[in-house]
């Protein structure tokens, strides 16, 4: 008798549905997996003897057949203990021990050797893709918080084997899950921040808000210890929270690698790659083709702190996630599309004792030493920034008179600007206005005839990149957002141009 089931597992970090075949044939006793399956899955095989066995049915090692399992597509390897759950009860089927088996529904499980389901990596983005085509999916119980927001489909989540015959043959009555609303934290004050104690001037303020009100992407330099780090780590606290799209979205990347921790991803997060990474670790790669720092800071921060410390390939390699918001790791056999849309930020100091152009502490390096360091972040990767700030030392007046940040007024401030701009952006297919399309930059960046001179003479003058233009443009949209113009003036696109200007 031929059995037909529907699993999933994950490609990278995407699902792949597949259906799992069983059969048995005349001869001596025997358990064969085909179908391009990884160690994993073949070690399944004495996970699932044992735990048929554990609920008093004859496991495959028990009858006089050779029983086959076949994982189709067969040109699409899988990896995982996905599949363990749905090749259990084919065989059951199969081997004439269950009565039923259905075709819509979709069953992901690890099971133990006591029958037990246990937790499986990538349940979200499965449970997602499930829904565009099962009316119900069954999961493992400790899988729960990470799919309980989901809607389109119905969700068991079952503890064993038992359960789920039961469920099956209907000796038992199930409910599927209740869809949780999905909740984020949009109150500014539940915001835990040093930024509130940062000691820095209106100026640096400014550039910080822009940068997170448009996504742009922002450089720090300056001498050691005046809060360049400080500020990139909790540049990700001023960004607005994630939606309810944009959760599932970050949330299932996470999941697909195993670090979700029990509940979704709300609000953006910070990657800080150390700068003796790997090109690998960080771009993505490797044999199995798994994605990066680049990716798994999606919708958040990826700060490279140290910028000239990292190795010039990885530099040169985030070239093209900047632009377009992915990362393509291609290898033989297959080629991955990975997402990557991430705030950039860069801290480094002026070379390297850290001292140049300091005006308290005499720097010791010779100039063939700074040029040598300061060469190391190319042309191109200065091209791609919005915003150059630099840090400067603060003095002793400053320190014993601070005043408090009001980080509440702030972040109030960037949630109302963000969403006056995504409301103006509602029918295009991109949020901020760091992400404008060149087609769109004389709509949503029309210039008066002052402006357009001042920007004429502005790239002569310092021979600006048409990169850099475009991006002066979109940071001036963001300076006349934040001021509450519905137009761009001279002031904002002068203001635009000096904070780029550095990069040049």
């Amino acid at each position: 008798m031929l059995a037909k089931i529907k699993g999933a597992t994950l490609s990278g970090i995407t699902a792949e549905i597949i259906e799992i075949e069983v059969g048995l044939l005349g001869g001596l006793p025997s358990f064969q997996i085909v179908g391009l399956a990884d160690k994993t899955i073949d070690e399944s095989k004495e996970r699932i003897n044992l735990a048929i066995k554990s609920i008093g049915a004859k496991p495959p090692n028990k009858i006089n057949a050779r029983v086959i399992v076949n994982l189709s597509p067969a040109d699409i390897k899988k990896e995982g203990s996905h599949l363990d759950l749905p090749i259990a009860l084919a065989f059951l089927y199969a081997s004439k021990q269950i009565k039923s088996l259905p075709s819509d529904i979709l069953f992901l499980g690890e099971l133990g050797l006591d029958g037990k389901l246990k937790k499986i990596r990538g349940a979200l983005p499965i449970v997602l893709k499930a829904g565009q085509y099962f009316k119900a999916v069954v999961v493992p119980q400790d899988n729960k918080k990470e799919i309980q927001f989901i809607k389109d489909i119905d969700i068991y989540c079952c503890e064993d084997l038992q359960e789920i015959i039961d469920f099956l043959e209907e000796k038992r009555s199930f409910s599927p899950l209740s869809p949780e609303p999905f909740k984020t934290t949009t109150d500014p004050t539940n915001t835990l921040s040093d930024f509130s104690f940062i000691i820095i001037n209106d100026y640096i303020l400014q550039g910080i808000i822009l940068s997170a009100i448009g996504k742009h992407n922002l450089l720090l330099y300056g001498p050691p210890g005046t809060g360049k780090t400080l500020i990139a780590h909790n540049l990700v606290n001023l960004l607005p929270d994630l939606n309810y799209e944009e959760s599932l979205e970050v949330s299932s990347i996470y999941s697909a690698l195993g670090l979700l921790q029990d509940q979704l991803i709300t609000k953006p997060v910070l990657r800080n790659p150390h700068h003796s990474s790997s090109a690998t670790a960080i771009l993505g790669g490797g044999k199995e083709a798994k994605p990066g720092e680049v990716t798994l800071s999606h919708r958040g921060v990826l700060f490279f702190d140290e910028l000239p410390e990292f190795r010039r390939d990885i530099l040169e390699g985030i070239r093209e996630p900047l632009e377009t918001e992915e990362i393509v790791i291609a290898r033989a056999k297959k080629t991955i599309k990975y997402p990557a849309s991430f705030l950039f930020v860069g801290a480094y100091n002026p070379c390297p004792c850290g001292y140049y152009g300091d005006e308290q502490i005499e720097c010791k390096c010779t100039i063939a030493e700074i040029n040598k360091y300061q060469k190391k972040i190319s042309g191109p990767i200065l091209d791609r920034i919005d915003i150059y700030l630099y840090v400067p030392r603060i003095n002793s007046e400053k320190i014993l008179s601070f005043k408090e940040n009001n980080l509440n007024q702030i972040k109030t401030k960037i949630i109302e600007t963000v969403e006056k701009m995504q409301y103006r952006y509602r029918k295009e297919n991109f949020k901020y206005n760091s992400k404008i399309p060149v087609k769109a930059l004389k709509t949503y960046c029309k210039l008066d005839t002052a402006s357009e001179n001042f920007l004429k003479k502005a790239i002569d003058a310092y021979r600006l990149s048409l990169r850099s233009v475009h991006k002066i443009l979109k940071l001036a949209r963001t300076i006349a957002d934040y001021n509450d113009q519905e137009n761009i003036k001279l002031e904002h696109l002068s203001q635009a141009l000096q904070y780029k200007l550095s990069t040049n």
